[in-house]
């Protein structure tokens, strides 16, 4: 479960990159879909690690 959540993470980070890049080319689409992904692996990766704590335990 660790190496996914940090694959969540990194996909969540390119998500928020994408956001961005959309809002500056007003690309309404592209700007819904990062916006999503950042918001749904984002919040996964988050509750992950609140959850289980970081390195997660194994019992």
């Amino acid at each position: 479960m660790n190496l996914l959540m940090v694959i969540f993470g990194l996909v969540a980070i390119l998500g928020a990159f994408g956001t961005y890049q959309a809002f500056k080319e007003k690309n309404l689409l592209s700007l819904l879909f990062n916006l999503g992904t950042f918001a749904i692996f984002g919040f996964f990766t988050v509750m992950t690690i609140l959850n289980q704590g970081y390195p997660p335990s194994l019992h």
